[in-house]
Protein backbone atom coordinates (compact mmCIF):
# COMPACT_ATOMS: atom_id res chain seq x y z
CA UNK A 1 0.00 0.00 0.00
CA UNK A 2 1.34 3.48 -0.78
CA UNK A 3 2.01 6.30 1.53
CA UNK A 4 -0.74 8.19 -0.25
CA UNK A 5 -3.27 5.27 0.00
CA UNK A 6 -2.73 5.11 3.66
CA UNK A 7 -2.77 8.68 4.43
CA UNK A 8 -5.80 9.50 6.67
CA UNK A 9 -7.22 12.97 7.23
CA UNK A 10 -9.36 14.45 10.28
CA UNK A 11 -11.44 17.23 8.94
CA UNK A 12 -12.46 19.74 11.46
CA UNK A 13 -15.19 21.16 10.90
CA UNK A 14 -18.58 20.12 8.44
CA UNK A 15 -19.12 23.83 7.03
CA UNK A 16 -18.78 24.23 3.00
CA UNK A 17 -15.41 24.19 2.90
CA UNK A 18 -14.44 21.92 5.04
CA UNK A 19 -17.58 19.63 3.65
CA UNK A 20 -15.65 20.31 0.04
CA UNK A 21 -12.00 20.35 1.33
CA UNK A 22 -13.61 16.26 2.68
CA UNK A 23 -14.81 15.42 -0.09
CA UNK A 24 -11.71 16.55 -2.32
CA UNK A 25 -9.79 14.04 -0.17
CA UNK A 26 -11.95 11.19 -0.24
CA UNK A 27 -11.51 11.58 -4.17
CA UNK A 28 -8.02 11.51 -3.79
CA UNK A 29 -8.13 8.05 -2.47
CA UNK A 30 -7.60 9.51 1.42
CA UNK A 31 -9.39 7.99 4.35
CA UNK A 32 -11.34 10.60 5.71
CA UNK A 33 -13.40 11.72 8.56
CA UNK A 34 -15.36 14.94 9.83
CA UNK A 35 -15.95 16.36 13.02
CA UNK A 36 -18.87 17.97 13.25
CA UNK A 37 -20.70 18.91 16.17
CA UNK A 38 -23.86 18.64 15.68
CA UNK A 39 -25.05 15.32 15.87
CA UNK A 40 -27.44 15.59 13.23
CA UNK A 41 -25.11 16.46 10.63
CA UNK A 42 -22.85 13.33 11.33
CA UNK A 43 -25.30 11.21 11.30
CA UNK A 44 -26.98 12.35 7.71
CA UNK A 45 -23.10 12.46 6.40
CA UNK A 46 -22.73 8.85 7.77
CA UNK A 47 -26.43 7.25 6.16
CA UNK A 48 -26.91 9.22 3.70
CA UNK A 49 -23.80 10.49 2.34
CA UNK A 50 -24.51 14.11 2.34
CA UNK A 51 -24.21 17.37 4.13
CA UNK A 52 -27.66 18.95 4.78
CA UNK A 53 -26.48 22.02 5.94
CA UNK A 54 -24.73 22.93 3.83
CA UNK A 55 -25.15 21.11 0.37
CA UNK A 56 -28.01 18.83 0.89
CA UNK A 57 -28.23 18.29 -3.23
CA UNK A 58 -24.72 16.83 -3.65
CA UNK A 59 -23.80 12.98 -2.65
CA UNK A 60 -20.57 12.73 -0.99
CA UNK A 61 -18.28 9.93 -1.40
CA UNK A 62 -19.53 6.76 0.60
CA UNK A 63 -15.89 5.76 2.27
CA UNK A 64 -16.37 9.54 4.21
CA UNK A 65 -17.26 9.25 7.40
CA UNK A 66 -17.95 11.69 10.00
CA UNK A 67 -18.63 12.34 14.57
CA UNK A 68 -19.03 14.94 16.68
CA UNK A 69 -16.23 13.09 19.09
CA UNK A 70 -13.13 15.06 18.01
CA UNK A 71 -10.85 12.46 19.81
CA UNK A 72 -12.21 9.25 17.40
CA UNK A 73 -11.60 11.94 14.56
CA UNK A 74 -7.96 12.61 15.65
CA UNK A 75 -7.02 9.05 16.71
CA UNK A 76 -4.70 7.79 13.63
CA UNK A 77 -4.60 10.75 12.02
CA UNK A 78 -2.15 12.08 9.54
CA UNK A 79 -3.46 15.11 9.04
CA UNK A 80 -5.58 17.51 10.95
CA UNK A 81 -7.34 20.13 8.44
CA UNK A 82 -8.88 22.76 10.42
CA UNK A 83 -11.77 24.95 8.03
CA UNK A 84 -13.48 26.63 11.26
CA UNK A 85 -13.68 30.92 11.65
CA UNK A 86 -10.03 32.27 12.29
CA UNK A 87 -11.63 34.29 15.16
CA UNK A 88 -12.57 30.80 17.00
CA UNK A 89 -9.43 29.14 16.66
CA UNK A 90 -7.97 29.68 19.37
CA UNK A 91 -10.65 28.65 21.53
CA UNK A 92 -11.49 25.42 19.59
CA UNK A 93 -7.54 24.59 19.03
CA UNK A 94 -6.58 24.40 22.92
CA UNK A 95 -9.68 21.38 23.31
CA UNK A 96 -8.22 19.83 20.95
CA UNK A 97 -4.46 19.83 21.35
CA UNK A 98 -3.77 17.32 23.82
CA UNK A 99 -5.33 14.72 21.53
CA UNK A 100 -3.45 15.75 18.70
CA UNK A 101 -0.93 13.15 17.67
CA UNK A 102 2.82 14.53 17.54
CA UNK A 103 3.67 13.04 14.20
CA UNK A 104 0.05 14.98 12.72
CA UNK A 105 0.46 17.57 10.19
CA UNK A 106 -1.82 20.30 10.56
CA UNK A 107 -3.09 21.99 7.40
CA UNK A 108 -4.85 25.42 7.93
CA UNK A 109 -8.01 25.98 5.56
CA UNK A 110 -8.48 29.55 7.46
CA UNK A 111 -8.18 33.15 5.18
CA UNK A 112 -8.31 35.16 8.03
CA UNK A 113 -6.29 37.26 10.53
CA UNK A 114 -7.01 37.09 14.70
CA UNK A 115 -8.59 40.79 16.08
CA UNK A 116 -7.54 40.28 19.25
CA UNK A 117 -3.56 39.38 18.23
CA UNK A 118 -3.62 40.27 14.96
CA UNK A 119 -1.83 36.30 14.44
CA UNK A 120 -1.64 34.72 10.69
CA UNK A 121 -3.43 30.92 11.59
CA UNK A 122 -0.36 29.10 11.62
CA UNK A 123 0.98 30.80 14.10
CA UNK A 124 -2.08 30.78 16.33
CA UNK A 125 -1.49 26.62 15.59
CA UNK A 126 2.04 26.64 16.70
CA UNK A 127 1.72 29.28 19.55
CA UNK A 128 -1.75 27.11 20.57
CA UNK A 129 -0.59 23.06 19.96
CA UNK A 130 3.61 24.22 20.87
CA UNK A 131 4.24 22.44 17.20
CA UNK A 132 6.85 23.35 15.12
CA UNK A 133 6.22 25.55 11.97
CA UNK A 134 7.19 22.78 9.73
CA UNK A 135 4.50 20.43 10.71
CA UNK A 136 1.88 23.45 10.05
CA UNK A 137 0.97 23.45 6.07
CA UNK A 138 -1.58 26.16 4.28
CA UNK A 139 -4.14 25.08 1.70
CA UNK A 140 -4.71 28.48 -0.15
CA UNK A 141 -6.19 29.33 -3.89
CA UNK A 142 -9.31 30.19 -5.95
CA UNK A 143 -11.55 27.51 -4.53
CA UNK A 144 -15.40 28.30 -4.51
CA UNK A 145 -16.47 25.40 -2.29
CA UNK A 146 -20.06 25.10 -4.47
CA UNK A 147 -17.93 24.95 -7.88
CA UNK A 148 -15.62 22.03 -5.73
CA UNK A 149 -18.63 20.21 -4.85
CA UNK A 150 -19.90 20.47 -8.47
CA UNK A 151 -16.14 18.65 -9.75
CA UNK A 152 -15.47 21.68 -11.16
CA UNK A 153 -11.78 22.26 -12.20
CA UNK A 154 -9.91 24.27 -9.62
CA UNK A 155 -6.12 24.81 -7.80
CA UNK A 156 -4.35 25.63 -5.10
CA UNK A 157 -1.30 26.04 -3.22
CA UNK A 158 -0.25 23.80 -0.43
CA UNK A 159 2.27 25.62 1.50
CA UNK A 160 5.04 24.42 4.29
CA UNK A 161 8.36 25.49 5.69
CA UNK A 162 8.96 21.45 5.41
CA UNK A 163 8.56 20.37 1.53
CA UNK A 164 8.35 17.05 2.03
CA UNK A 165 4.91 17.82 4.39
CA UNK A 166 3.83 20.09 1.62
CA UNK A 167 4.24 16.81 -0.87
CA UNK A 168 2.73 14.61 1.56
CA UNK A 169 -0.50 16.55 1.35
CA UNK A 170 -0.12 17.35 -2.24
CA UNK A 171 -0.32 13.46 -3.04
CA UNK A 172 -3.58 13.27 -0.56
CA UNK A 173 -5.33 15.81 -1.89
CA UNK A 174 -4.90 15.30 -5.52
CA UNK A 175 -7.70 14.60 -7.88
CA UNK A 176 -8.72 14.78 -11.81
CA UNK A 177 -10.44 18.14 -10.82
CA UNK A 178 -9.02 19.53 -8.17
CA UNK A 179 -4.25 20.36 -8.44
CA UNK A 180 -2.51 21.19 -5.62
CA UNK A 181 0.94 22.98 -6.43
CA UNK A 182 3.56 23.27 -3.64
CA UNK A 183 5.50 26.59 -1.96
CA UNK A 184 7.50 27.11 1.18
CA UNK A 185 5.81 30.63 1.47
CA UNK A 186 3.47 30.13 4.23
CA UNK A 187 3.31 33.90 4.95
CA UNK A 188 2.98 34.92 1.58
CA UNK A 189 0.02 31.94 1.26
CA UNK A 190 -1.78 33.00 4.10
CA UNK A 191 -1.37 36.92 4.07
CA UNK A 192 -2.76 36.31 0.07
CA UNK A 193 -6.12 34.36 1.48
CA UNK A 194 -6.82 36.97 4.12
CA UNK A 195 -6.28 40.38 2.65
CA UNK A 196 -8.16 39.26 -0.58
CA UNK A 197 -11.28 38.87 1.87
CA UNK A 198 -11.13 42.87 2.35
CA UNK A 199 -10.59 43.65 -0.75
CA UNK A 200 -13.59 41.39 -2.15
CA UNK A 201 -15.33 43.77 0.22
CA UNK A 202 -14.75 47.06 -1.49
CA UNK A 203 -15.08 45.17 -4.83
CA UNK A 204 -18.64 44.14 -3.66
CA UNK A 205 -19.14 47.61 -2.06
CA UNK A 206 -18.46 49.21 -5.82
CA UNK A 207 -20.83 46.90 -7.16
CA UNK A 208 -23.44 47.43 -4.82
CA UNK A 209 -23.12 51.30 -5.54
CA UNK A 210 -23.36 51.07 -9.50
CA UNK A 211 -20.15 51.45 -10.37
CA UNK A 212 -18.52 49.59 -13.46
CA UNK A 213 -16.01 47.13 -14.24
CA UNK A 214 -13.43 50.06 -14.95
CA UNK A 215 -13.76 50.21 -10.92
CA UNK A 216 -13.76 47.13 -9.99
CA UNK A 217 -10.58 46.45 -12.05
CA UNK A 218 -8.86 49.21 -10.63
CA UNK A 219 -9.65 47.93 -6.66
CA UNK A 220 -8.68 44.29 -7.78
CA UNK A 221 -5.60 45.77 -9.53
CA UNK A 222 -4.39 47.72 -6.63
CA UNK A 223 -6.03 45.68 -3.86
CA UNK A 224 -3.42 43.26 -4.75
CA UNK A 225 -0.15 45.74 -5.02
CA UNK A 226 -1.10 46.54 -1.59
CA UNK A 227 -1.40 43.36 -0.37
CA UNK A 228 1.97 42.08 -2.12
CA UNK A 229 3.42 45.35 0.05
CA UNK A 230 2.52 44.22 3.03
CA UNK A 231 3.28 40.63 2.49
CA UNK A 232 6.73 41.42 1.78
CA UNK A 233 7.27 43.31 4.12
CA UNK A 234 6.23 40.55 6.67
CA UNK A 235 8.73 38.15 4.87
CA UNK A 236 7.16 36.58 1.97
CA UNK A 237 7.83 36.33 -1.60
CA UNK A 238 6.45 38.23 -4.29
CA UNK A 239 5.86 35.84 -6.41
CA UNK A 240 3.72 33.98 -4.10
CA UNK A 241 1.00 36.65 -4.24
CA UNK A 242 1.13 36.68 -8.16
CA UNK A 243 0.42 32.91 -7.88
CA UNK A 244 -2.82 30.76 -6.84
CA UNK A 245 -2.54 31.97 -3.19
CA UNK A 246 -2.40 35.63 -3.94
CA UNK A 247 -3.57 36.92 -7.34
CA UNK A 248 -5.80 33.35 -8.23
CA UNK A 249 -7.72 33.76 -4.84
CA UNK A 250 -8.25 37.68 -5.32
CA UNK A 251 -9.71 37.57 -9.34
CA UNK A 252 -12.25 34.41 -7.83
CA UNK A 253 -13.26 36.18 -4.70
CA UNK A 254 -14.09 39.71 -5.79
CA UNK A 255 -15.61 38.59 -9.19
CA UNK A 256 -17.82 35.60 -8.06
CA UNK A 257 -21.56 35.40 -7.18
CA UNK A 258 -20.24 32.64 -5.16
CA UNK A 259 -18.05 34.66 -2.67
CA UNK A 260 -19.51 35.48 0.62
CA UNK A 261 -16.94 38.94 0.81
CA UNK A 262 -18.10 39.91 -2.36
CA UNK A 263 -21.90 39.29 -1.67
CA UNK A 264 -21.32 41.29 1.58
CA UNK A 265 -19.91 44.28 0.17
CA UNK A 266 -22.84 44.46 -2.44
CA UNK A 267 -24.96 44.27 0.38
CA UNK A 268 -23.55 47.41 2.23
CA UNK A 269 -22.98 49.08 -1.15
CA UNK A 270 -26.74 49.19 -1.47
CA UNK A 271 -27.42 50.76 1.56
CA UNK A 272 -27.44 48.27 4.09
CA UNK A 273 -25.64 48.05 7.86
CA UNK A 274 -22.79 46.14 8.51
CA UNK A 275 -25.27 44.06 10.80
CA UNK A 276 -28.29 44.07 8.12
CA UNK A 277 -25.81 42.86 5.80
CA UNK A 278 -24.29 40.36 8.02
CA UNK A 279 -27.89 38.64 8.40
CA UNK A 280 -28.41 38.54 4.34
CA UNK A 281 -25.04 37.37 3.82
CA UNK A 282 -25.64 34.08 6.22
CA UNK A 283 -22.40 32.62 6.41
CA UNK A 284 -18.89 33.57 7.98
CA UNK A 285 -17.85 36.64 6.22
CA UNK A 286 -13.73 36.66 7.29
CA UNK A 287 -13.12 39.98 5.51
CA UNK A 288 -15.28 41.89 8.35
CA UNK A 289 -13.54 39.78 11.18
CA UNK A 290 -10.15 40.84 9.92
CA UNK A 291 -9.68 43.96 8.34
CA UNK A 292 -8.98 45.66 10.86
CA UNK A 293 -6.13 43.08 11.93
CA UNK A 294 -4.49 43.69 8.83
CA UNK A 295 -4.82 47.43 8.85
CA UNK A 296 -2.85 47.28 11.95
CA UNK A 297 -0.46 45.01 10.93
CA UNK A 298 0.05 47.41 8.15
CA UNK A 299 0.76 50.49 10.42
CA UNK A 300 3.17 47.91 12.64
CA UNK A 301 5.25 47.32 9.15
CA UNK A 302 4.87 51.00 8.07
CA UNK A 303 2.91 49.31 4.79
CA UNK A 304 0.38 52.29 3.07
CA UNK A 305 -2.85 49.99 2.45
CA UNK A 306 -5.78 52.92 1.34
CA UNK A 307 -8.27 50.19 0.08
CA UNK A 308 -7.76 48.20 3.36
CA UNK A 309 -7.93 51.20 5.32
CA UNK A 310 -11.34 52.86 3.63
CA UNK A 311 -12.88 49.65 4.33
CA UNK A 312 -12.17 48.99 7.94
CA UNK A 313 -13.44 52.83 8.62
CA UNK A 314 -16.61 51.93 5.96
CA UNK A 315 -17.28 48.97 8.65
CA UNK A 316 -17.03 50.56 11.76
CA UNK A 317 -19.24 53.55 10.45
CA UNK A 318 -16.42 55.98 10.30
CA UNK A 319 -16.75 56.62 6.56
CA UNK A 320 -19.97 57.25 4.13
CA UNK A 321 -19.91 55.20 0.85
CA UNK A 322 -19.63 58.41 -0.84
CA UNK A 323 -16.67 59.47 1.68
CA UNK A 324 -15.19 56.04 0.94
CA UNK A 325 -15.25 56.71 -2.71
CA UNK A 326 -13.62 60.25 -2.58
CA UNK A 327 -11.14 59.04 -0.29
CA UNK A 328 -9.80 56.57 -2.83
CA UNK A 329 -10.53 58.60 -5.99
CA UNK A 330 -8.94 61.66 -4.29
CA UNK A 331 -5.36 60.39 -3.49
CA UNK A 332 -2.26 62.34 -4.61
CA UNK A 333 -1.17 60.81 -7.59
CA UNK A 334 1.89 59.04 -7.99
CA UNK A 335 3.98 56.50 -9.87
CA UNK A 336 2.31 52.67 -10.33
CA UNK A 337 5.25 51.76 -9.25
Amino acid sequence: MTQHDSARAAVFSAGSWGTAVAKILADAGTSVIVHARRGEIADAINTQHRNPGYFPDHELPASLTATTNPAAALDGADFLVLSIPAQTLRANLAEWAPQIRSDTVIVSLMKGVEQSSHLRASQIITEVTGVSEDRVAVLSGPNLAREIMDGQPAAATVACTDEGAARRFQQACHTSYFRPYTSTDVIGCELGGAVKNVIALAVGTASGMGLGDNAAAMLITRGLAETTRLAVAMGAHPATLAGLAGLGDLVATCTSPLSRNRTFGINLGRGLSVEEATIATRQTTEGVKSAEAILALAHVHDVEMPITDVITALLNGKVTLAQATGALMQRPPKPER
